[in-house]
């Protein structure tokens, strides 16, 4: 065993030692193993295919039921809830769209692919990252259930946001509007997760099993949106004479992204905290007894048919040699 070896050995060991780190790590290897990162980038593509044709359809509808002040409040504050979204369409759309049915109908054909796309593969995510076995999936209506379930939470939200981000315009921009408006965000975040963990999540859990996730994506998420909102204010100011819309598209891409790959990570800390899957192991082998129990779900989650089973099995540990195998090879 090299230097290099024996020091990674090392910090292996005082990582399973800690509880902390060691949690830690087993969220960021569950991530890994469950291929969170190409799950990520399809929900990321899915929003953004959903993302358009919704304010297409709010700006087409606001136009016909609302006068001009209405619309812009409204579209402000929705757009908020987007950094890159909010700043590149506030500066580069400065007049609203008139009311089309045409338009109306093609947002609505774009929403309605969009949507079901997102609710689909935020359905599948949550599957892949609980292990969910491929037999025991729901089928097609269920899953349809579940998508007009999740969106009906999601607008609802959106909705409660747009509501409390326009009451904080009314109130005042002072310090502590401010913090009360951060505090009243996180709170509705942190609902809006537990709620879609409890709709994405096997029945089978708990729904206390589901609280730290949830506390931790609608902090998370809150964190993202304000230092997005800032960072989209300072370096992103002239990206309009710089980039044009590659900056935009660039910029909301990769928004949506990191967004998604909060959320997986949130729900991936329930699943280590359920299932106590830590510590890993950096180093194999040994394999520890939580290195086992996440290869066999990964396993287990390919069977497809009632009449399949797969069995996992690890083999022994290598061991030194026996004496006889240890003799050197005879002389001719």
């Amino acid at each position: 065993m090299h230097a290099v070896e024996r020091l990674a050995r090392r910090l292996d060991r005082l990582q399973q030692r800690s509880p902390v780190v060691g949690f830690a790590l087993a969220v960021i290897k569950k991530f890994g193993d469950d291929r969170c990162s190409a799950l990520s980038a399809q929900l990321a593509y899915y929003g953004f295919m959903a993302l358009f044709p919704l304010l297409l359809v709010l700006t087409t509808v606001l136009a016909f039921v609302g006068g001009a002040t209405v619309e812009d409040n409204v579209i402000a504050t929705t757009l908020n809830q987007f950094p890159v979204l909010g700043q590149q369409i506030g500066r580069a759309a400065p007049h609203p769209l008139t009311g089309s049915g045409v338009g109306l109908a093609i947002g609505l054909a774009g929403l309605l692919y969009g949507s079901l796309g997102l609710a689909q593969a935020a359905q599948h995510a949550l599957a892949q990252v609980w292990n969910v076995r491929g037999v025991v999936r729901p089928g097609f209506l269920p899953r349809l259930a579940r998508s007009v379930l999740f969106f009906t939470v999601a607008g609802a939200a959106m909705a409660a946001g747009t509501a409390l981000s326009g009451m904080t315009t009314l109130t005042g921009r002072g310090l502590l509007w401010r913090l009360v408006f951060l505090l009243a965000t996180a709170g509705l975040n942190v609902a809006l997760y537990l709620a879609v963990f409890r709709i994405l999540t096997p029945a089978d859990v708990a729904a206390g099993d589901l609280v730290l996730g949830a506390v931790l994506g609608g902090i998370g998420y809150t964190v993202l949106l304000t230092v997005g909102t800032a960072l989209v204010q300072h370096q992103l100011r002239h990206a309009q004479a710089i980039y044009g819309q590659f900056a935009f598209v660039i910029g909301l891409m990769g928004w949506l992204n990191l967004v998604a790959q909060l959320s997986l990570y949130a729900a991936e800390v329930n699943v280590v905290r359920t299932r106590h899957l830590w510590p890993r192991s950096i180093l194999q082998p040994p394999l520890t007894d939580a290195d086992q129990h996440v290869l066999r779900d990964i396993a287990r989650a390919e069977e497809r048919r009632p009449e399949q089973t797969v069995s996992v099995g690890f083999e022994p540990e290598p061991g030194p040699l026996p004496l006889a195998d240890q003799r050197p090879p005879p002389v001719d």
